[in-house]
């Protein structure tokens, strides 16, 4: 199906330097620079458990499993731009590494594969409703995989439960379990924080009010909310799983590669506007990326290692 694009008014002072393959780099200062740390990044094959906790809808399911399968399945050569061309920034990362000219060479060609190689289901609410990151994640993660080392736990959260920061502007988070073991856990706006992890497709409680609403690709405010969550949660822990990887600001409050570039969408993103985007004729969904599918989703800005400046797909 066909698409078309729509624009925001721009304001005669920005400007945007386009680079390769579709994307935009928006050369704002507003962001901390990400430098990096000395410490290691995530490469080679990723295998992710999904934990899906608490009753979790089929539709919300299906679409969180269709992004992390489309990071590496392109689908359609003629649907671009294409979920594939966002995970090639985040590969990049590889080369940024201060390093021999031979490995850099050699991380120049790797691709990160991302597999979701077990999911399971936990509706028990064994653990409660109200899940804490020093107390629940450890248990969550210990019972369902604890035979598992080598995979990296996701745990997706029903609209019944509440992670621990979800209200105060953590829409997602990782960190680590037994000091080297990363996680992400992803919060799930519906029931309690729509204003505010359901921007772009609605309001928020606090900050610039939107100039224009958009539509849920997958129409669902939160499964698509929650990708946009997902998406950059991953870019951040790819580059920073110990904390000692790429990141800005200072070491207790760091932002990662997703969220320093935070409520950027598309070219010409200023507080309250997400910026360029393209809208399904048939559905009226916005969206930046083609998934492997066919479908659709709506990703968020990263920082591109090489310009030093937030990156999108449009």
């Amino acid at each position: 199906m066909s698409s078309f694009s729509i624009g925001v008014i721009f304001l005669a002072l920005l400007s945007f330097v386009p680079s390769l393959c579709y994307g935009q780099n928006n050369p704002s200062k507003m962001h901390p620079e990400i430098t990096y740390h000395g410490g290691p990044i995530l490469n080679g094959t990723l295998n992710f458990a999904l934990i899906w906790y608490g009753k979790c809808s089929v539709l919300k399911r299906t679409t969180m499993v269709n992004f992390l399968t489309s990071l590496n399945k392109e689908g359609d050569p003629d649907l671009n731009p294409k979920v594939t061309r966002w995970w090639q920034t985040i590969e990049s990362y590889q080369t940024a590494v201060p390093g021999g000219g031979e490995a850099k060479a050699h991380h120049s060609n790797m691709k990160i594969i991302v597999n979701v190689t077990k999911q399971i289901d936990d509706t028990s609410y064994k653990y409660g409703r109200n899940l804490t990151i020093a107390g629940s994640i450890p248990k969550i993660v210990h019972e369902h995989i604890h035979d598992q080392p080598d995979l990296i736990p996701i745990i997706i959260t029903a609209k019944d439960v509440v992670m621990e920061g979800l209200c105060s502007g953590k829409c997602a988070d990782h960190g680590l379990i037994d000091n080297n073991k990363p996680y992400i856990i992803l919060g799930n706006p519906e029931i309690e924080c729509p204003g505010k992890c359901e921007w772009p497709f609605n309001d928020v409680d606090n900050g610039p009010k939107s100039i224009i609403f958009l539509r849920p690709p997958n129409q669902n405010k939160a499964a698509d909310a929650m990708v946009i969550a997902l998406a950059t949660t991953l870019a951040d822990m790819v580059t920073n799983p110990l904390n000692t990887g790429f990141y800005g600001g200072s070491e207790k409050a760091p932002l990662g590669a997703g969220s320093v570039c935070k409520a950027i969408f598309g070219s010409g993103a200023f507080p309250g506007n997400p910026g360029k985007v393209r809208i399904d004729p048939g559905t009226s969904g916005s969206f930046n990326a083609h998934g492997y599918q066919g479908d659709r989703f709506l990703l968020p800005a990263v920082w591109n290692p090489t310009t030093s400046s937030c990156w999108t797909l449009m």
